[in-house]
């Protein structure tokens, strides 16, 4: 991946004219060639795999094509609604009991699918598990849902859009409700389908209705449903926008003069001096955006601003916010002030990439505490699980002989399960007094198993680049 300083060195070379550009091309060639063995590339770093994620202005057709299947719904009613759960949070309320301990080959396997190359996450509702998949065949966005009980399709809607490899495709995770369900595909196009049916109901190109920039890796920013309204954002034209679920009209916008543009962060409601709004961490800014229907602005800040992020800000005790991002950045606590009814944003408290850290999947704060896994530039602690107090106070940390790449992380019962890099699912408690582990064990084989999981009804979906599985987790 490129580091944030080089991306933003590489922003501010100047265009060159295109016999300029082949000349410099052939110098740079030459030079590389003499200039003994080169070191290894990662064919999976991104933009290695892929000429570029720039996205065309040509509009997509988003109702696309619809096909039915035999699969039949689950009578389970767990929910896990979309990205980080109802409460947007990553902890889930399910009730059912979960295990303390696994078998020597650890939880039961359900049933495996097969999934296009990505990291999309899974939402659950009504016995059906949806995920905004990749068909890398038919070159298209396919919004899938299949039976929770034996992993089988009932229906696909899926649109025509020219995906290329870049780290993967798909990324986000739809949001689901009890009559709707709600995708953004990775160049930016955003579907609303009925959630039983999968009968189209409206959809929204935020490249060519927006002047949206497709971001460097995809779109990863899942939608935020409150009530009735859709909330997206979109930069471009329209730095954050109001939809009705319904319909599909556009409730409200909220203009964006400084051009802020789309990260691959997702929107955080959140409420700062008794004020609710959307908090949403642009490449050029963090924005707070009213919740009551007009689009206002309420609080708006540079004071958080780099060209690659990913986590999603969190909402602290006494008006704070916390932020982090990878490629060395760290972290900070914001701190909000309100005078004269204007609401600012200030730096209480910045903590290094070898503090705390994160460099793709949001921190859970849990008990009065946040967790996570540090990125690998992160020094001694590079990948570890560490807890830490909101002042910025550690904990502890899992250990150097306990070390998990790049996440996902999620906690439930007590408990916290992480996925690693190479596979390995792990349990540990959930406390703020020490690592404890639980269990551990291999489960997937492929690549990068880095979206989201989902647990509901004591099941647990994960997956890497091309599988997902569902596991019994549960105490029974």
């Amino acid at each position: 991946m490129v580091a944030v300083t080089e991306f933003a060195m590489l922003k501010s070379i100047p265009l060159l004219s295109t016999s300029a550009a082949v000349a410099l091309f052939g110098a740079l060639t030459v030079a590389l060639a003499l200039s003994g063995p080169a070191l290894p590339i990662d064919k999976r770093l991104p933009g290695a795999d892929n000429v570029g994620a720039a996205a065309s202005a040509a509009r997509v057709d988003i109702q696309g094509r619809f096909t039915s299947y035999s699969g039949k719904p689950s009578e389970l009613t767990g929910v896990w609604s979309g990205f980080r759960g109802a409460a947007l949070d990553n902890i889930v309320t399910d009730p059912t009991p979960l295990a303390d301990q696994w078998p020597v080959d650890g939880p039961p396997v359900l049933w495996t699918i097969s999934l296009g190359d990505g990291h999309a996450g899974a939402a659950i509702r009504h016995g059906r598990v949806y995920i905004l998949d990749y068909n890398e065949t038919d070159r298209a966005d396919a919004l899938r849902c299949f039976s929770f009980d034996t992993g089988e399709d009932i229906w696909r809607r899926e649109y025509s859009v020219n995906v290329k490899r870049n780290h993967g495709m798909s990324r986000t995770v739809p949001t689901v409700t009890e009559q709707y369900v709600v995708t953004i595909g990775p160049r930016c196009q955003v579907m609303c389908a009925d959630a039983l049916t999968g009968e189209y109901i409206w959809g929204i190109d935020l490249v060519a209705d927006y002047g949206a920039a497709v971001p460097l890796w995809y779109t990863a920013q899942c939608p935020v449903i409150d009530g009735d309204t859709v909330v997206l954002a979109p930069g471009g034209n329209a730095l954050l926008l109001g939809v009705d679920i319904r319909s599909g009209d556009v409730l409200w916008k909220t203009p964006n003069p400084k051009n802020w543009q789309m990260s691959h962060v997702s929107i955080a409601p959140m409420t700062l001096f008794g004020k609710p709004m959307y908090v949403y961490s642009a490449v050029g800014g963090i924005v707070g955006v009213s919740t009551d229907g007009t689009g206002s602005v309420l609080l708006e800040s540079d004071v958080w601003t780099y060209n690659v992020l990913a986590p999603t800000p969190v909402l602290l005790p006494d008006n704070r916010i916390f932020v982090t991002a990878g490629y060395g950045v760290g972290s900070a606590i914001l701190r909000a002030d309100e005078s004269g009814g204007q609401i600012t944003l200030g730096i209480d408290q910045r903590l290094t990439r070898s503090q705390f850290a994160c460099e793709q999947h949001t921190p859970i704060l849990y008990n009065g505490a946040l967790f996570t896994i540090m990125p690998k530039d992160s020094g001694a602690l590079r990948q570890q699980v560490v807890c830490i107090s909101p002042d910025g106070t550690l904990l502890w940390s899992s250990g150097k002989d306990k070390r998990f790449g790049l996440g996902p992380f999620i906690i439930a019962d007590g408990k916290m399960y992480i996925l690693d890099d190479n596979g390995e699912l792990t349990m540990i408690r959930a406390s703020t007094t020490g690592y404890e582990e639980l269990g551990r064990v291999k489960i997937v084989d492929g690549r990068d198993p880095w979206a989201p999981l989902a647990i509901a009804d004591g099941r647990l979906l994960l997956r890497d680049d091309h599988t997902m599985k569902c596991l019994d987790i549960s105490a029974r």
